[in-house]
């Protein structure tokens, strides 16, 4: 893996507004994404994570412009995408593309597997007959994992495991260098989920790709990533590599994550952290810092500021009070 920055995200913010009464105004705003900044290495799996809601989807769609951030920047390879128009958009999706979350709504059922993995061919023009256009969603198949005899085959006649690895040969087929994996294995079964994920690493080493994987099973995140994220109501309150990470959480909220990792072992004891109430509304999130109301150590100054970020050996966090202080 190399030093170079592939992806810069820098204050990236996403409202997604309220209108109501007769003119329909704006009365209100959901706040999915927050501020938030961070750089993707090329060749590394930056992971994801963070309870439902709180904006890690949001972000991977902004980062591909699936969805318009509403400020920031968004450097792809030192080109800021977020001012590039409709055609050199268009250019730059063969270098990004993302898996989505549930392989059952993200593949057209009135469509063949040729048809599902040979129409990104067909939208940047990449061969100029069908049969190399054949060719190549055959080598796709085959690096897939699929039977070459399932190209004239429909979505509904495949497992889940199968359609989602028909996604990933879709997302491959116009030679992407970063990929969003927007919780690629969450819709399967467990015995399946490692099969996927296996096959993505694979996949990773074999065509230097980089991810940005996103998901909920902090034990798959710890498997996959180089570097992992925490995203908290739309924001990143701690980032550091999946070991150190993992060893040594020094956000609280991050610590109450890890502590909900079930332990194989049932005679091995762990301190479970159950928080406090609900995740507050991104509509009116809390002043100070925005964890403060389920805080087991919260005190007067989390109510009012927001912490600066804070670096210790390449282990950032965004707390007053860090785990052991």
């Amino acid at each position: 893996m190399s030093s170079e920055i592939l992806l810069s995200v820098k204050n990236v913010v996403k409202r997604f507004p309220i209108k109501g009464g007769l003119f329909a105004k704006e009365v209100a705003a959901v706040k999915a994404v927050s501020d938030v900044s961070f750089d993707i290495i090329r060749g590394e799996t930056l992971g994801l994570v963070g309870e439902s809601g709180c904006g890690k989807s949001t972000l991977g769609r902004c980062l591909l412009r699936l969805i318009e951030p509403s400020s920031g920047q968004i450097l792809f390879k030192g080109k800021d995408i977020t001012q590039l128009g409709a055609k050199e958009l268009r250019k730059l999706r063969r270098n990004m593309q993302i898996i989505f979350q549930d392989p059952y709504a993200s593949l057209n059922p009135r469509m063949t597997i040729e048809e599902i993995v040979g129409e990104p061919l067909e939208i940047h023009k990449m061969f100029r007959t069908k049969a190399e256009s054949r060719k190549r969603i055959f080598e796709l198949l085959d690096l897939c994992g699929l039977r070459r005899e399932s190209i004239s085959r429909f979505p509904h006649e495949f497992s889940g495991g199968q359609r989602q690895r028909v996604c990933i040969a879709r997302a491959l087929a116009v030679n992407p260098e970063f990929i969003v994996c927007d919780e690629p294995v969450s819709a399967l079964d467990v015995s399946i989920q490692a099969q996927i994920i296996n096959l993505m690493q694979d996949l990773q080493k074999e065509l230097k790709l980089t991810y940005l994987f996103i998901a909920h099973d902090l034990k798959v995140v710890e498997h996959i990533s180089n570097r992992v994220a925490v995203m908290y109501l739309g924001k990143i309150v701690e980032m550091a590599k999946a070991e150190e990470l993992y060893a040594n959480p020094q956000h609280p909220y991050t610590k109450a994550l890890l502590s909900a990792i079930p332990i194989p072992d049932p005679e091995m004891k762990k301190e479970r952290i159950i928080l406090r109430g609900d995740v507050p509304s991104p509509i009116s999130p809390p002043t100070g810092c925005y964890f403060h109301p389920r805080c087991p150590s919260a005190k007067e100054i989390c109510q009012k500021e927001y912490p600066d970020a804070k670096s210790q050996n390449g282990h950032g966090f965004s707390c007053h009070f860090p785990v052991g202080s």
